[in-house]
This record gives structure tokens, sequence and C-alpha cells, in this order.
């Protein structure tokens, strides 16, 4: 089938690129030891800290967010340390696999994929580790594959409370820039980010913010690393530059979508997604469709997980979309494959995009036959746009 007009990419990431994103990086590659990328680096810099909302130390990989994973524990731990992780959906069995291959003693907190990390659960293990043998606390805060966002901040009290001095290690790679994240402020120790989501940028870039106590831990930790060392990035990050080639490109476009970051304000930015999170989760419930998040106050502002009614398929609805629309959803992964599909509203998004979204996903609901009721789009709509005031007519002079 031949389609028109632009194809909507409605994943939770990679997420739409801004043109102005996509114009900065069309130009010829510069030297990467001269003084204009000097001028480059420290302006990203610069500008990660703000979205980060950190006075700390930001590392820049050429890398996926994978990558900045594995930097984040071979920077801090040694083999057969002690660390928590919460099962909070497919992305924290990520850091599972990678903790596991590091030689990592792993507390995999059990989870049913629609919660976020729990607090209660934390205290239970920590309150009787009196020797400190946890040297870090592992949590996903937006959980991309299911749409549930973690409550750091009473994780953060549950360690203050108890005063133990494990690391919080926290993934924002789906909610930096789109769900407020306040790293100082809940003093996480190692955020771990990548560049595809709410940064507007293409993948490729991996992003570790770091804590001085994180920093602390880094002269200790004993596992292997040489690439991801964060003491050789840091040595020559303080002028601008990079250890390796860095993808210079992407910093081009990275500057940029900072630049667009910080004209619209991170407070507009989470209030944005706020809305949008509020309009997509008034359409599935008009037509009633189950929400993957069962716990209203862990709903994720930057993309959505719904199930599909027992005995249809989503890949089968997302596959119908795609073919008919020109529209990619998000897969159900890991224990909801089959079961669920994942409507992303984060990045370069706006009102009239979520509109077409969700008609996409309303049209496609009509022709696989799913069972749902009418008016998902409506209700988003209503949501958008409340009509409780009624404006007057605007009086045009003669």
């Amino acid at each position: 089938m031949i389609h028109t007009g632009r194809h909507f990419l409605q994943i939770p990431g990679p997420t739409n690129v801004p043109d102005r994103v996509l114009r900065a990086m069309d130009q010829p590659v510069i030297d990467h030891r001269g003084p204009e990328f000097a001028e480059l680096g420290l302006a990203v810099l610069s500008g990660l800290r703000e979205i980060f909302q950190t006075k700390g130390h930001v590392i820049v990989y050429p890398s996926s967010g994978t990558g900045a994973i594995e930097a984040a524990l071979v920077n801090t731990l040694s083999a057969g340390d002690r660390v928590i992780i919460f099962e909070t959906g497919q992305f924290s069995n990520v850091w599972r696999q990678i903790g596991e291959r590091l030689g990592l003693d792993l507390d995999y907190v059990p989870g049913n994929w629609r919660r976020g990390a729990s607090a209660a659960d934390l205290e239970a293990r920590l309150s009787t580790d009196m020797r400190h043998a946890v040297k870090a606390v592992v949590v996903i805060h937006n959980e991309t594959s299911t749409g549930v966002t973690s409550r750091l901040p009473e994780l953060r009290r549950v360690l203050n409370r108890l005063r133990h001095p494990a690391l919080l290690i926290v993934d924002a790679i789906s909610s930096l820039g789109s769900i407020d994240y306040r790293m100082d402020e809940w003093e996480v120790d190692v955020t771990v980010c990548g560049s595809q989501k709410g940064l507007m940028v293409p993948p490729g870039l991996g992003f570790n913010a770091i804590s001085e106590k994180a920093l602390g831990a880094n002269k200790s930790a004993r596992l292997p690393r040489s690439y991801w060392d964060w003491q050789d990035m840091l040595k020559h990050n303080r002028t601008g530059f990079f250890p390796f080639t860095p993808a210079t490109n992407l910093l081009f476009a990275l500057r940029e979508a900072l630049k667009m970051m910080n004209e619209e304000g991170l407070a507009t930015i989470f209030r944005r997604h706020v809305r949008h999170g509020e309009a997509t989760r008034a359409a599935v419930r008009a037509w009633g469709l189950e929400i993957v998040c069962e716990e209203p106050l862990e709903y994720s502002s930057s993309m959505t997980g719904v199930f599909t009614p027992e005995g249809h398929d989503a890949d089968r609805l997302r596959k119908i979309i795609l073919e008919n629309f020109d529209m990619s959803l998000g897969a159900g992964l890991g224990k909801l494959a089959g079961k669920a599909f994942r409507i992303g509203h984060l990045g370069s998004f706006n009102d009239l995009m979520l509109a077409g979204t969700l008609s996409g996903v309303e049209m496609g609901l009509r022709l696989a036959e799913i069972p749902h009721k009418e008016g998902g789009v409506m209700a988003a709509l209503n949501s958008l746009t409340p009509a409780a005031k009624m404006r007057e007519p605007v009086k045009v002079a003669r």
C-alpha cells in the first residue's frame, strides 16, 4: 500500500525528531580536537545539567541506553556486590541481565508489571541489612514497557530514614525531558538516559549523570572498565573534549534540542506531557479498554500501555493500524507480548498529533473488530479542550 503524508511514529521511543534538530545535524563534521568543538562540548554538557536538574557532572557516550546502563554499574560497583533491582517490566530485566553478566549479587524484587517500585519492599530489605551489604538500589523511573512511573521521592525517604548508604541508581531513559525529574533534590546518585526519547534526538547517545557520592564509589569500584571509564571522560570534558572520537553531529542535534527545551521551559514541557497522558487515558477508558498501569498515582505522562480484550491479539491490531494508517505503535514486550500495545506521547508532540494518533487507534480497533465503545477520540478532545467556559464570539470591525 502506498501512503501519503508523514508516517506517525507513536512508539515510546525513538520519538519524532523536530525539523530544527534535523537541520542542526545537517552540516559538515568539524575537528573534534579544535576550538569550535570545545565550544560545542561545553554548551552541551552545561545544558544537560539543567535537564537533569543537577549541579553534578553529566557524561555523554556514543552509545545506546544499554551502554549507559553498563557504564553506571561498572563505574560504581565491584564483583559480588549486593544490588537490589525492582522488577517493574521488561527494562528492569535488562538491568538484571547486565548485572548478572558482571558478576553482581542481585536481589530482583518481584513485581506484577502493573505497579512501580515499592517503598515498603525496599524498607523490608534494607531494615535488616545492618552491615550495609547492599551497595546499590536500581529503579526504573518510567518503565517503558508498561507505562508505570515509580515514585522516587518515597524510595529516597526510605534510604534516608534508615540512614542506609546504598547508591540510588535510576533509569530515566523514557522520563527525562518528559516527566518531572529532580536528580539533586531526590538525591539520585547515578541517572542513566538515552538521546532518543524526551530529548528529541536520534538514537546514539547515552548519558550518566553522577553525584559526588557516586564519584566516591567510583574510586573503590573494581569492575573492569576501559571505554566506559568515568575518569577518562571527566578529565577531557573539563575543556569540552572527549577521550575518543565523539558522535559530533548528534551533539549538534543535542545542542539544538536543548535550546528548544530551554525556550519552552521544563515546567511547561512537563505540563504538556501530563495533559497528553490524561487525554490518552480518557480515550482508553471511553473505549472500554484496560490501562496496564493499575495505580493512578503511577500513571506515566510519556506513554500509555493498553490491554486488548482477552482473545484479541495486540500485535494483529498494530499490524492493521500500520498497514492501513501508516502509524507505528509500541509492541507488548516480555510478559505483555501480544496482550498489550503502547501509545507513545512524548518528545516533540502536540495536541493535533495526539488527536491523529488516537484517531488511528480508534479506526484500527474498528477494522480489527476488537470489542470497544465508540467515542475515545472525543473523550480525549474533551480532556484537551474542556467546554466549561464558552468564549464570546470574536467581533470583526467593519
